[in-house]
């Protein structure tokens, strides 16, 4: 069955409440189990508590050039380690801080991040994480942040959480963020199988679940009207060339030149979200961009990393492949050289509120 149906009917049983059927028969579990133990065995993993980021990036922006008096713009993360930034040990290093840092560019005005992200969440824990995110909007007078970031969906896969609970429990968060103003940016489930000690045959059948679990949250997240980017294989044509730099220590999580590299594929449509990215919305075909039925655009971005998938028009979808810009060193560095504000990857400014 192709990659769409199948993402549909988990997308229709997520829908109406059901568990959805498994992606795999029982003899395929019961292998993927046993291969699994040895994996573990052979990633190792990392207990370290990835490094707090919270604050406000670009400050310097508020007292100066086109974002002088301007408010910061709220921009939260939300998810599981990689989204917590599991795997390095500078808080400029992780993924919201890299974001935050390159939106505050753009826009030419601060960011303020909040990451609630948790290491070794799954999809059951997005409920508790959007009710704080949007409590403590509420206790501060702020509201509700202007984009969230969600990355979600491997330990679903790796623990066997049912694929329609997986993606109604997503669709939730994105209907309950979105009904409270917040523009969302889902990174669906990466794909496991470029994880290095992952052997055969774990590694096909890890990376077939982890893609279809991609399709069907690209389906429930454009139909709640957030956005997509698909973290597939994205690392894996670097990882193939430089495993060491790309990988942390644990060999499972992003190292720092990890999580650069997929921040710059999430910063384009971050940015298209809130307004501020210059290029045109129309689909280009030279880029085999389209509007296709969306269970057709969730399947082929779950092949296609760094994949963009928003919602068109009825029960179709736009799928864009945004070209990725590095922001201009210059304007970084003298950002970073003005007094109060951040490295030019991203640091918590000083005095920032520190992470509840």
């Amino acid at each position: 069955m192709s990659t769409a149906r199948v993402a549909r009917r988990i997308a229709t049983a997520a829908a109406y409440g059901g568990g959805g059927a498994g992606l795999l028969g029982g003899a395929a579990v019961g292998l993927l189990l046993a291969e699994a133990r040895l994996a573990r065995r052979r990633v190792g993993g990392s207990e370290d508590v990835p490094p707090a980021a919270d604050g406000v990036y670009g400050s310097a922006l508020a007292h100066c050039g086109p974002g002088a008096q301007a408010t910061p713009l709220r921009l939260a993360l939300l998810g599981d380690s990689t989204a917590a930034g599991q795997g390095v040990h500078r808080p400029r290093q992780t993924p919201g801080a890299l974001l935050a840092s390159g939106l505050a560019a753009v826009a030419e005005r601060p960011v303020r991040l909040r990451n609630v992200a948790l290491s070794g969440a799954r999809s059951d824990d997005l409920e508790r994480q959007v009710t704080r995110l949007l409590a403590e909007g509420g206790a501060d007078g702020g509201g509700a942040p202007d984009v969230c970031v969600i990355m979600i969906g491997a330990n679903d896969v790796t623990h066997r959480v049912p694929p329609a609970v997986s993606v109604r429990l997503l669709g939730d968060a994105v209907a309950r963020l979105r009904g409270a103003g917040s523009e969302v940016v889902v990174g669906t489930c990466p794909d496991l199988g470029t994880v290095e000690p992952v052997a055969q045959p774990l590694r096909w059948l890890a990376r077939r679940m982890s893609r279809r679990l991609a399709a069907a949250q690209t389906i429930a997240v454009v139909e709640r009207g957030g956005r997509t980017v698909s973290l597939g294989d994205l690392l894996g044509p670097e990882f193939e060339a430089n495993p060491r730099e790309l990988f942390g220590p644990d060999n499972y999580h992003p190292s720092a030149e990890g999580y650069a590299t997929a921040a710059m594929a999430f910063l384009p449509t971050l940015c298209a979200a809130l307004g501020l990215w210059p290029e045109d919305e129309r689909p280009d075909a030279a880029r085999r961009e389209g509007i296709l039925p969306v269970e057709r655009a969730a399947a082929v971005a779950a092949d296609e990393a760094g994949t963009e998938v928003t919602a068109a028009r009825g029960p179709l979808a736009l799928l864009k492949h945004r070209r990725r810009r590095r922001l201009p060193v210059a304007g970084v560095i003298a950002v970073a050289e003005r007094p109060g504000a951040p490295e030019p990857a991203g640091a918590v400014a000083p005095g920032a509120r520190p992470p509840r």
